[in-house]
């Protein structure tokens, strides 16, 4: 059946097969520039790769080195992290301080009774004053839930509320200042002050708060040594008191003092070191002056002789110095006293705050008493006050106070510091302080380097370099012959890529593709040579002699001090030593940055130095119009040429096909023309035999 001819269905000669057979024959041009075409962007896609690895392992070199570099990194370290922590940014300085904290600072959170959950609140005007802010709202009225929520959506981020599930069915409201500090107390008025009284958060009482005035007639002075009070050595104006070394006074107070009362006694204190070890010796006085002349009477003359009387002077021994911070103490009415803790040297006015029923214990404060019996130092109080820290402004006091507001007071190097709180940004350079809990012994912070991230930048650096050494070592590849097709997999020796341990199969499988694409191309070969000389040349350190060299820190072809021969280490990758490099990066870390970049002509911008030289020698080929841009828009060129001839032969080939068609059917055509007058012929012969 398949050699039966139908027309208009089947060729006779089998015309479309003929034409393929010879399209196919004209197209082996076409397909050879198509191929080529392949080749140059597999090319392409080789440089992109190179170039991809290039700026790799240049922005980890300029890390090493930029504003950026990992050197100014620091890392805080506390040995209680319970009581103090820290942040540091790279403008902190390395350094160890010691802080003692003595008080963190708190906000005010007044919890209420029981309350059922299906307890209602009044509408009204609600408000609340936070330090000198103040949040004021109308109320339509609801449930707790209610009005928790719209507590929290006017708050403006200074008063919250919260509800606490006590047992099914029953709630406490909860209500906080979002600010910490003495001067941020929550203070309630107008339908909030019904409130609080009526959920039991709040009760009405009495204002405590008593300012003890500091003038020139409520004090009495005195004299440590029991002498005569110079009016110069206690002295009153504008509210500070001031005593000159061993001066006394006292402040009368008068106040009862409950045995559980939540009472408190603030003042603030300043202290003035003198300078010199001893007082001035007093010098030998002139003794008695008999004027000198003469006088006459009755024709006598007197002359009067100076004064010739023997007077002997012994100045008195210089005082022994006298260092003595416990200059506070309250005197009681049944003549008992009770010395405050000691104060601390600093040039100005510092709060303290003591709890009275640690010292009261139900007795009745006749005055307090300041006893300065140091010999070089001038003491200064001001702003004396006995309140009650937990009641609130409109005589209020909480009865469920889960804190009370109050500033942070740490300890830095002996002296004491109070915030506001507990996050201190404003007190060394670069550092922030993160209070947590209260110490009892000193806690200390030290300031360093971060070593890891260092470490992790210079990893970075060597493991791009191994990288792109990787990549040139597998293009450049001369251990086989190559062939045509740069696609091709068996140029090259696999072993480059066997040697390499970190690979996936995947990019295993990639690599080997590209063994000897770019066998003889002297830009690469050139670039791994460059690379090569500038890791493994000596730069000058401050340490000179003792770290010049990458090996020096743990870095080179053979860190890991193999023995016998290997391949690998002759492909110039690097090895890391990470004993050696740790030990490096403990003790040379000013050294370290050095050898990767430096300054030599003072002009603080780096001149010389691995990353740095790195940097340089890699710039040319990354940077705007650089190598490999002018090698992949070469390869885009030539590609474009292609398409061009592509398009070209790809018109004439259809031409070509199309005229093929035309005289093959032409040539069907004859034939049949043919076989009708041979088959009229036939009928016509057979015709005329009749």
């Amino acid at each position: 059946m398949s050699d039966v001819y139908i027309p208009g269905v089947r060729s006779r000669f089998n015309s479309e097969q003929i034409v393929q057979d010879l399209m196919r024959l004209e197209q082996i041009p076409r397909d050879r520039v198509q191929s080529n075409i392949d080749n140059l962007q597999t090319q392409r896609g080789y440089w992109q790769e190179v170039g991809r690895r290039i700026t790799a392992l240049r922005d980890s070199s300029r890390f090493l080195f930029s504003f950026q570099n990992p050197f100014n990194e620091r890392l805080s370290r506390s040995s209680d992290e319970n009581v103090l922590t820290a942040t540091a940014t790279r403008e902190a300085a390395e350094q160890s301080f010691r802080f003692t904290v003595k008080q963190t600072a708190q906000a005010d959170r007044f919890l209420s009774r029981p309350l059922d959950e299906r307890t209602r609140i009044e509408a009204g005007t609600y408000s609340f004053t936070v330090g000198n802010d103040e949040i004021s709202f109308n109320y339509r009225g609801g449930t707790l839930r209610d009005f928790v929520n719209t507590v929290n959506n006017r708050g403006r981020d200074k008063v919250a509320a919260s509800l606490i599930a006590v047992q099914p069915g029953t709630l406490s409201l909860l209500i906080e200042s979002k600010l910490t500090g003495s001067e941020n107390r929550l203070s309630f008025s107008g339908e909030t002050v019904n409130l609080a009284v009526n959920t039991g958060m709040m009760e009405i009482s009495n204002d405590t708060q008593r300012n003890i005035n500091l003038t020139e007639n409520t004090i009495r002075a005195g004299s440590i040594d029991g002498g005569n009070v110079n009016a110069a050595n206690v002295t009153v104006n504008d509210g500070i008191l001031k005593l000159a070394p061993r001066a006394t006074a006292s402040i009368p107070v008068n106040m009862a003092i409950g045995t559980e009362t939540p009472l408190v006694l603030r003042l603030e204190t300043q202290t003035r070191v003198e300078s010199g070890d001893t007082f001035n010796i007093p010098q030998t006085p002139p003794g008695p002056n008999v004027p000198a002349g003469s006088v006459t009477h009755s024709g006598i003359t007197v002359h009067n002789e100076p004064s010739n009387a023997p007077f002997d002077f012994t100045p008195p021994p210089p005082p022994v110095r006298q260092d003595n911070l416990e200059v506070l103490n309250i005197v009681f009415t049944d003549g008992t006293t009770a010395k405050l803790p000691a104060i601390t040297d600093s040039s100005s006015f510092t709060a303290r705050q003591y709890n009275l029923s640690d010292y009261a214990r139900g007795k009745t404060i006749a005055s307090i008493n300041i006893e300065n019996s140091n010999t070089h130092r001038e003491i200064s109080i001001g702003k004396v006050e006995i309140l009650d820290p937990t009641s609130t402004s409109g005589g209020l006091r909480p009865l469920n106070a889960v804190s009370t507001s109050r500033d942070a007071i740490i300890s830095m190097e002996g002296i004491e510091i109070t915030r506001p709180t507990n996050q201190i940004d404003d007190l060394i350079p670069g550092i922030t302080l993160n209070l947590r809990g209260v110490s009892e012994r000193p806690v200390d912070l030290n300031i360093v380097a971060d070593i890891d991230a260092v470490k992790d930048a210079i990893i970075s650096f060597v493991g791009n370099y191994n990288r792109l050494m990787t990549e040139i070592n597998v293009l450049t590849s001369t251990s086989a012959s190559s062939m045509p097709d740069i696609r091709s997999n068996t140029r090259g020796d696999t072993r480059i890529v066997d040697e390499i341990t970190y690979l996936t199969a995947d990019e295993a499988a990639s690599m080997k593709e590209r063994l000897g694409a770019f066998t003889g191309d002297s830009t690469l070969r050139n670039l791994k040579n460059n690379l090569q000389r500038t890791v493994s040349a000596p730069y000058p350190t401050s340490l000179e002699r003792e770290l010049t060299l990458l090996a020096q820190i743990g870095i080179s072809t053979n860190a890991s001090m193999s023995v016998g021969y290997n391949p690998a280490q002759l492909r110039g990758y690097l090895e890391i030593n990470e004993r050696t490099l740790d030990a490096a990066l403990a003790n040379r870390i000013p050294a370290i940055r050095e050898l990767f970049a430096s300054d030599t002509t003072g002009d603080l911008l780096a001149d010389t130095g691995v990353a740095f030289n790195v940097d340089a020698l890699l710039r040319p080929f990354v940077e705007t119009g650089g190598i490999i841009s002018l090698k992949t828009n070469t390869i885009d060129s030539r590609i474009n040429q292609d398409e061009r001839r592509i398009a070209t032969l790809d018109r004439q080939l259809a031409a070509k096909e199309q005229e093929l068609r035309i005289q093959y059917a032409r040539m069907e055509a004859a034939y049949a023309r043919m076989e009708q007058m041979s088959s009229s012929l036939d009928n016509f012969n057979q015709q005329n035999r009749r």
